[in-house]
């Protein structure tokens, strides 16, 4: 697989936004509140050799090992840091010395100030540290409250960066305007792997971060990116969902610009949101990918250029 690089554009302020992060903040903070995490089990799922996918509560978790120690893609929430060091631990006796953030949601990043303290180093995007840290970003619509020290990625990049780990090559590159404004692609060029972070929900309908740079055409973009390096073969971890391949992440591309075509016609044609959301245009999708249609449909709406 070759390396690819998306070039990034400018995001969105206002006042519309920070509400909007400010309560997907409090919802996020609610849903942890009430998880019942003694429950919650972390199942490690084989993907390629010495590459493997953590799944728990939360984005799927990227693991590679091997002598130079274990290399995690992002680590769910911070009651869960425990269960997988335990999972990292059954299969590598060495411990956590990267973790790669996807992106800035909790769901990713919440078990960082946990394996940062531990002294594993956290890496990600520069707009994830942004949005981690308002303190020093002023201006910065997207996040409610400071991440603790701890928690920062202690190393960002703007547009690609490349690790060479474990006998492996990780390319990583920025997918710009997408899920948010700060998604990571990371791509294992030996083993054949993509963890794509929440460019990509296998079997559902994307969750498009509006206020947090977000846009539908990245998230279309992105999917091309990845088709375009990926084999018949490639494994391709999601943000959420089973492992897939590249036929399911072309099936989840062609569903978003099926939607994206259907609701630009209906807003060239004058429709408010609500009366293209009354109108159902996700209606032939809802069966295979119907969680959240609604926010889904008001996402790709309001990141629509103005006809």
């Amino acid at each position: 697989m070759k390396p690819i690089v998306l070039r990034s554009r400018n995001s969105r302020n206002g006042v519309a936004a920070a509400l909007g992060a400010l309560m997907l903040a409090a919802s996020s903070a609610v849903r942890a509140q009430e998880t019942d995490w003694a429950s919650v089990e972390v199942r490690t799922v084989p993907v390629s050799a010495g590459v493997y996918m953590l799944m728990g509560q939360g984005g799927n978790i990227g693991l590679s090992i091997g002598p130079d120690g274990a290399f995690l893609i992002d680590d769910q929430f911070a009651p869960l840091t425990e269960k997988i060091k335990s999972a990292v631990a059954a299969v590598t006796p060495e411990p956590v010395r990267f973790v790669l953030n996807t992106h800035w949601h909790g769901d990713h990043t919440g078990g960082n100030e946990n394996m940062g303290s531990a002294g594993a180093l956290i890496v990600a995007h520069d707009n994830v540290r942004q949005r981690m840290n308002p303190a020093d970003f002023h201006d910065l619509v997207g996040r409610s409250s400071q991440a603790p020290p701890r928690a920062l990625p202690v190393v960002t990049f703007s547009d690609q960066i490349n690790f060479h780990w474990n006998g492996e090559h990780l390319h990583v590159f920025h997918a710009a305007r997408a899920h948010t404004d700060g998604d990571a692609v990371i791509v294992f060029t030996r083993a054949n792997v993509v963890h794509m972070g929440d460019l990509f929900f296998n079997g559902r309908y994307p969750f498009i971060d509006l206020e947090s740079g977000g846009g539908v055409q990245g998230v279309i973009d992105a999917a091309d990116a990845v088709l375009a390096l990926a084999r018949p073969d490639t494994k391709i971890i999601p943000g959420h969902g089973d492992l897939a391949g590249p036929t399911e992440l072309r099936a989840y591309r062609d569903m978003i610009v099926s939607v994206r075509e259907r609701v630009s016609r209906l807003k060239s044609q004058g429709m408010a949101e609500d009366q293209v959301v009354a109108a159902s245009p996700t209606q032939a999708f809802d069966a295979a990918w119907g969680q959240n249609a609604e926010r889904f449909v008001r996402a790709v709406y309001r990141s629509l250029e103005t006809p």
